[in-house]
């Protein structure tokens, strides 16, 4: 049974959800990912605040024998709240709140679940880690239905102002700060203009394709010296510039799969 919870866990959270975030912003709702991108960042930061600011404890923290060594390697800094919770409950829920479908809202829960439910059953957090990281969630989830419109300066300052701070950041501050500067950096400035594929075919092809892309790039990126990449500021350009490809180069380079802008204008006359 252990197996089975860190099957689901020990997968990289970070690339694990933001290619959940990918498929969902190229297959289903580009205003959405990116409107549900922003909150996503925003609920990393203030998770990687919290853990870090309050620094408490993990369960094995008093006694090392409570969780295996593998579980121990899905445990991301600090206690509380719990990170693989907060996230997955503001982006599965967040999903669910734009959507408005009861299915959805099924899945989401059951995903949070097990999310939840792993974190207690591999002995990495406490209960209280796990329902602050709930509540935090469910916050973030429903800021991701407010609708988010920026151009000009107002879309380009903040970013400038974010990279800035990843720049001025002290060496030894926690990665998960410039990850998420640079995650937000890159949503706030992702400007969608393209229609999600209609079609199922269409829909597997764009969605393979497209994350052969963006992983293409992180390994990429990934492989520069380890004294260029491991650079706050370059980690926030890194994950700045994964966004920014998944949602404005990714839809450019298949253009040809997607719908014409025509189909826009004629939608939009519909709804009119």
């Amino acid at each position: 049974m252990t197996s089975f919870w860190l099957a689901i866990t020990n997968l990289g959270r970070d690339e694990v959800f933001i290619m959940v975030l990918v498929l969902y912003t190229l297959l289903v709702s580009p205003v959405g990912g990116r409107n549900l991108g922003v909150m996503f960042a925003l609920s990393y930061l203030t998770n990687t605040a919290l853990k870090f600011g309050l620094n408490l404890p993990r369960p094995f923290t008093d006694h090392p024998e409570a969780a295996s060594a593998a579980a121990k390697a899905t445990a991301l800094g600090p206690g509380l709240p719990s990170g693989h919770t907060q996230m997955g409950a503001t982006l599965w829920l967040g999903m669910a709140a734009q959507q408005r479908r009861t299915w959805l809202w099924v899945l989401a829960g059951v995903m949070v679940a097990l999310l939840a439910a792993s974190r207690l059953i591999l002995v990495v957090h406490y209960p209280s880690d796990i329902l602050v990281g709930l509540l935090l969630g469910v916050v973030f989830a429903f800021g991701a239905t407010m609708y988010l419109q920026v151009g000009g300066l107002t879309r380009w300052l903040p970013v400038a102002a974010l990279l800035l701070v990843a720049a001025l950041l002290p060496a030894t501050a926690p990665r998960e700060i410039p990850v998420g500067l640079g995650l937000l950096a890159g949503f706030w400035a992702m400007q969608p203009t393209f229609l999600p594929p209609r079609t199922w075919p269409k829909r597997l092809l764009v969605g393979a394709l497209g994350l052969l892309i963006v992983f293409a790039l992180h390994f990429a990126l990934g492989a520069l010296p380890h004294a260029i990449k491991d650079l706050n500021v370059v980690r926030a350009l890194r994950y700045a510039a994964l966004v920014l490809v998944a949602g404005q180069g990714v839809p450019l380079l298949l253009r040809p799969l997607l719908p014409a802008h025509t189909e826009r204008s004629e939608r939009q006359k519909a709804e009119a």
